[in-house]
């Protein structure tokens, strides 16, 4: 197990060290990043004696073998975790400024990032803060919260780092295999285009939320995910393998290379039914009168998938304007699918973070989820994915 630990300028650094002592106690390698406010408050010295190893502080350090080492020290780590995490570091990493080691090494980390806040009160509390770090938590980061009580200023209140025995017991459950630990999840997600000329396409209003939170938290629960995305200004998960597309025919090509190797596959792209017939190599020029495009239907993916089908648990999505069960029960059967989750975009729901669904099974178990976050949705996806896989297996062993 390997962890980069990074140490931010505050009071609570010198329980950085603790933490780190408790994680090689577990048998952890740990690598440390110590910000230039961090070395105000503890030493490279101390970390470097207790842990065998070099502590990070420069981007530039003039060591011939240092060269882009804020890209190496990340890429075999299990985790990145900072404690104790200022509020500078939090708006940082929320909007991805990276003027030193520790907020450069976060931008290249694939690693999931566990956060350990610590700060006064009134700066826990304010508005800016509160908004970073939840753009942090929505892009699937862990927070440990801070604790309330007498703070190092002389107040007393919320914002006092987490114990350290806290810390390291929530680093080491992340890092313990989750239940999803050992499984291949394929996603799809976002929408696709369909060219028309150089200028115009087709496309649909797909965000891309829902299946990238899947797979943010496919990946948070051990499975190793493929993300197989349309066009979205959505970040890549962290730790996932992101593979960019544009048309239904490009998706296809990428889902079906990942296909047969997947233990989990979740088609939540809104792949585009139609294609034109033909696309301009040239801006098509308005003419006098009207326009008639020439439309042929794209290959439907779900349905190819299904009558591929072999041991793999196969979940789509129906997002309907009426007769919504009905409509998705009636899919789930045609394209033999083990799930199917169903919602009502006749109100405007695209880009939204939450939303209400149903889960169908072939069985007929009809869950509801009402105005949930996209992540919890997707969690609930994932629990009944991981049920149906050791169904299968369980079924498999005992024919």
């Amino acid at each position: 197990m390997k962890v980069v630990l990074g140490v931010t300028g505050c009071i609570a650094a010198y329980k950085a060290v603790e933490v780190m002592r408790g994680l090689q106690k577990a048998g952890a390698s740990v690598r440390v990043i110590l910000t230039r406010s961090a070395r105000k408050f503890v030493t490279p010295l101390t970390f470097e004696a207790l842990s065998g190893q070099s502590a990070l502080t420069d981007m530039f350090p003039p060591r011939p073998d240092a060269d882009f080492v804020h890209i190496r020290i990340v890429q075999d780590a299990q985790l990145l975790a900072v404690v104790p995490a200022t509020a500078n570091i939090l708006g940082k990493f929320a909007h991805g400024i990276a003027d030193d080691l520790l907020s450069t090494v976060y931008l290249s980390c694939p690693a999931p990032v566990l956060l350990a806040p610590a700060m006064n009160v009134e700066m826990w509390n304010n508005q800016a803060v509160r908004e970073n770090v939840e753009i942090l938590r929505k892009r699937g980061h862990h927070i440990v919260e801070p604790e309330t009580g007498m703070l190092a200023c002389g107040m007393e209140g919320a914002g006092r780092l987490a114990e350290a025995g806290v810390i390291v017991e929530r680093i080491l459950g992340l890092m313990r295999k989750g239940p999803l630990a050992g499984l291949k999840v394929l996603v799809t997600a976002g929408p696709t285009v369909e060219d028309i000329d150089p200028v115009r396409f087709l496309s649909n209003r797909s965000s891309g939320k829902m299946g990238y939170a899947i797979a943010a938290a496919a990946r948070q629960r051990g499975a190793s995910v493929v993300l197989v995305s349309g066009p979205t200004a959505l970040p890549s998960p962290p730790g996932v393998e992101v593979v960019r597309v544009r048309s239904a025919s490009e998706m296809k090509e990428a889902v079906l290379r990942f296909y047969s190797a997947a233990d989990i596959v979740v088609k939540a792209a809104a792949v585009s039914d139609y294609r034109p017939a033909s696309a301009s190599a040239r801006k098509v020029k308005r003419g006098p009168g009207n326009a008639v495009l020439d439309l042929i239907p794209n290959e439907d993916i779900l349905a190819l998938l299904g009558s591929r089908k072999s041991s793999q648990v196969l979940i789509g999505f129906a997002a309907e304007t009426g007769d919504i069960v009905t409509n998705a029960r009636e899919k789930l059967i045609r394209k033999n699918l083990d799930l199917i989750v169903a919602n009502d975009v006749s109100e405007g729901v695209f880009g939204e973070d939450s939303a209400t669904v149903h889960i169908l099974r072939p069985s007929g178990i009809h869950e509801i989820l009402r105005e949930q976050s996209k992540l919890a949705i997707a969690n609930r996806i994932l629990d009944v994915a991981r049920e149906l896989v050791s169904a299968r297996s369980s079924a498999g062993a005992t024919s």
